[in-house]
């Protein structure tokens, strides 16, 4: 049996390097009988595209078949990997062991080329906007997520908006958070020696290295308690908000980052209070509501509201 299974793999390989090989030449490399070759044959024909379109043209895969013929499912392949753990080493004939390298070796490579096409594929269906500050917008979408996946830390040229800066980062790439039709690395920033956010648009070169890192002790739901969207404060604040009865309904299909406490009111309008730990991206999203939304609570952000009003009816006045 296992002279067999070293003899289909080693036809795979051989009708891959030589397209249209013949039977008779297969029989040759196996040193078997072409009867044999032809019952070979009809097995790999349930696990691979080959095609034979008629007597002398030979044997040849369909499409972009190659090695990496069984598409292993997890469970194939550890069982495949258990293989020579399980089987008398002294009873193996020579080549097993070569052999069964090469099938494992190709069957990694090849599926880790599969996982960044398919990573390639979901970045080119995200889509990412573009920074009024900067007309190209390369997307790095792509190497941040493998990364990510095999926790490896990136060698980077980041943008700070506010401070106007380029600088060179080192960060462990722990999650990437999608918000408001845009995306944030949240990791390890090497430079700052700390947890910190990154907008994916503001990467201006990125390279995944060699270097390995644990994030065992990191924990997302944590890190991002009581946060609004993505940019964390330092104090705690709670906020109360009465919603009138024309928005009620849709403030309660809002799906939200935190969880808010909600109590219906007899004229049909809708308390609504949260404990933040930022109130700036909060409020952006509670005047969005204009005179839908009155902020009870607190006293002084109520009052600091007031004070903008003032400013607007002068601008506008």
């Amino acid at each position: 049996m296992i002279d067999k299974v070293i003899r289909i793999f080693k036809i795979i390989n051989a009708i891959q390097a030589k397209p249209g090989i013949s039977a008779p030449e297969l029989a040759e490399k196996c040193e078997v009988t072409t009867r044999t070759i032809y019952r070979d044959m009809d097995i790999i024909t349930l696990i691979a595209p080959v095609t034979n379109e008629g007597r002398g043209t030979g044997y040849r895969f369909m499409g972009k078949f190659f090695m990496y013929p069984l598409n292993f499912s997890e469970q194939e392949e550890l069982v495949f990997s258990l293989l020579p753990s399980v089987l008398d080493n002294e009873k193996l004939p020579p080549g097993f062991e070569t052999a069964y390298d090469k099938v494992m070796s190709t069957h990694y490579r090849e599926k880790r080329k599969q996982n960044s096409r398919v990573i390639g594929e979901i970045a080119e269906i995200i889509q990412m906007g573009t920074p009024a500050y900067r007309q190209e917008n390369p997307n790095f979408l792509q190497p941040i997520i493998e990364a990510i996946l095999e926790q490896k830390t990136i060698q980077a040229i980041y943008h700070t908006q506010y401070r106007d800066e380029t600088s060179e980062r080192r960060i462990d790439p722990y999650y990437l958070v999608p918000r408001e039709q845009r995306f944030y690395l949240i990791g390890y920033c090497h430079k700052s020696q700390g947890i910190r956010t990154f907008r994916i648009s503001r990467f201006q070169q990125v390279e995944i290295t060699d270097e390995l890192f644990d994030k065992s002790h990191f924990n997302i739901r944590q890190y991002l308690k009581n946060t609004w969207s993505i940019n964390r404060g330092n104090k705690n604040v709670r906020f109360k908000i009465r919603f009138s009865p024309s928005v009620a309904r849709y403030i309660k299909e809002e799906e939200l980052f935190v969880q808010p406490w909600m109590k219906d009111l007899g004229d049909g309008s809708l308390i609504f209070e949260v404990t933040l730990n930022n109130e700036d991206e909060f409020m952006k999203w509670v005047l969005q509501y204009g005179p839908d939304a009155e902020i009870l609570e607190p006293l002084h952000v109520r009052e600091s509201l007031k004070q903008k009003l003032n400013q607007w009816v002068e601008m506008y006045g």
